[in-house]
């Protein structure tokens, strides 16, 4: 391993961040920090056409609210900038004119009317166009004209691009730290278009470029890019660099059926697969994690299981363990399905650790909308409820009750609980609740159940038709919990209001 560690996340602005693009952060930013390495953010926008205002943004924000921030980038800065490949335009043309000067590229001119006419004319031989060996000297390129004619088009500033040239005949030995040892034939291979006329590279030769410059020891990123590593070690071996290690991520499948998880599959399933809300300039509104109530703790802890394993039984992390427990050779070479209530499993252990006031705060915004006051004991209120939430929302689902008394009761759970001589069951009830001077769970509790035992009467008798009286459902905690959260005066108005509506 080279002395120093670093490695980049480098997305491109097309859009909001996947889920997948989030794990391949992850990883990254996990790797760099278990070898006290560096972790860079580098925006590859060469393809202005595809470009989204916003979307470099979204990135740096998705990560902030993840807690995996970068050491080096466009919006922090570094040794290495400029951090935008739109940035660093200047740069790239001295390689691609280095690789024409040493034989490992070339100009061609060949339009795209030209090379639609070829395919054609392939297909209907049944046969597939390769741009390569086979018949580039043959093409409208400068390794089929004489250099007069080459510098002549090149003054008269005829379109064209820089295309690499791939070997033949040459059986390809590549490394993959995930997937072992990897054979290519290089006569399969096509030669890459690597600088455009207008003056931009694409994407292979800016990568390379960018990370023989930005010293990055190891390019971890997804699996979508395996088919370009053949030609990316190619461009080290022409450059005469070092090579950096590579390893490549396995794809993060659909929940049911097959096929890589889309932004459909969580609008047709009801989850998000972006970590932050995205508008699109139509109005198209995708959910996002921590829009719908996630915590930043659950998404990371989910996401660093798909597709790495600890070698134990342990599935909670905190960052700091998966940092310590991190090993790129544990990432799973095959695709990693996403599983919905697996993340949930997740954020209700996450959301269980959070405080009863952090909770109570978040909250109160709730009540406020539906114009209800905030109970002075709300934090306790929570605290009650909590171990039955998996978001903040949910506090309203579970507990509503505490806030707004019950107008009707569930008629099934009605039928069985009210009975003839439950009114009088209940007025005694009251009769007891109201001569209470410590009203505390444990002290109603012990008076009632002591009452109901007295008597000889089956606690169903008491203790159902009390918690439809005071909640209007057969939900909730502990009954007498509920009447100590909703004090003695509101429990006793809730109950003579059974007692009404039953008469």
């Amino acid at each position: 391993m080279p002395t120093k560690v670093r490695v980049r996340f480098a997305p491109s602005p097309t859009g909001p961040l996947h889920i997948g693009g989030v794990r391949t952060a992850l990883f990254n930013y996990l790797f760099a920090k278990k070898h006290r390495g560096d972790f860079v953010l580098r925006i590859e926008d060469t393809d202005r056409t595809r470009y989204v205002e916003g979307a470099e943004n979204y990135i740096v924000e998705a990560m902030q609210w993840l807690s995996i921030p970068f050491d080096e980038g466009p919006h922090i800065g570094g040794e290495y900038g400029p951090y935008r490949q739109s940035e660093r335009k200047g740069i790239y043309e001295k390689y691609a004119l280095q690789l024409i000067e040493s034989g490992h590229a070339y100009y061609a001119f060949d339009s795209a009317n030209e090379l639609t006419q070829l395919r054609t004319e392939y297909e209907a031989r049944g046969e597939t166009f390769i741009y390569n060996f086979s018949n580039r000297d043959r093409l409208n390129n400068s390794l089929s004209m004489e250099q007069e004619e080459l510098r002549n088009r090149l003054n008269s500033g005829q379109d064209f691009v820089i295309r690499f040239k791939s070997p033949q005949n040459r059986i390809l030995n590549l490394r993959d730290l995930i997937r072992g040892n990897i054979q290519i034939d290089s006569n399969t291979l096509d030669d890459k278009v690597l600088f455009k006329s207008d003056g931009m590279p694409t994407y292979h030769l800016a990568n390379i470029v960018d990370d023989h410059l930005m010293e990055i020891s190891h390019v971890i990123r997804g699996e979508e890019w395996l088919p370009s590593l053949a030609l990316h070690y190619l461009l080290y071996d022409a450059f005469g660099w070092n090579t950096p290690e590579f390893a490549h991520l396995p794809l993060i499948m659909k929940p049911v059926g097959q096929g890589k998880l889309s932004k459909r599959d969580g609008d047709k399933m009801g989850f998000p697969v972006f970590p932050l809300e995205w508008e699109t300039e139509e109005g198209e509104v995708f959910s996002g994690y921590r829009e719908d109530g996630y915590l930043p703790e659950a998404v990371v802890n989910m996401l660093a299981l798909l597709g790495w394993n600890p070698g134990t039984e342990q599935e909670l992390f905190s960052l700091t363990e998966l940092v310590n427990a991190f090993q790129l050779e544990r990432v799973n070479k095959g695709g990693a399905k996403f599983d919905p209530d697996k993340t949930k499993w997740f954020q209700h252990h996450y959301f269980q650790q959070l405080s009863n006031e952090f909770i109570a705060e978040k909250f109160s915004p709730t009540l406020q909308k539906k114009n209800l006051e905030k109970p002075v004991n709300l934090a306790a209120i929570v605290g009650a409820i909590k171990e039955r939430a998996t978001f903040v929302e949910d506090i309203w689902e579970q507990g509503s009750f505490f806030f707004e008394a019950p107008a009707t009761y569930d008629e099934k759970a009605a039928a069985k609980a009210f009975k003839q001589d439950t009114p009088h069951l209940l007025q005694k009830t009251c009769e007891i609740i109201s001569g209470l001077d410590t009203f505390t769970a444990g002290h109603i509790s012990e008076e009632v159940k002591g009452w109901i035992g007295s008597e000889g009467i089956g606690f169903g008798k008491v203790m159902m038709p009390l918690r439809l009286a005071l909640v209007g459902e057969m939900k909730g905690p502990d009954v007498f919990e509920i009447m100590a959260l909703l004090g003695k005066q509101s429990s006793l108005e809730r109950i003579e209001r059974a007692i009404n509506a039953m008469s």
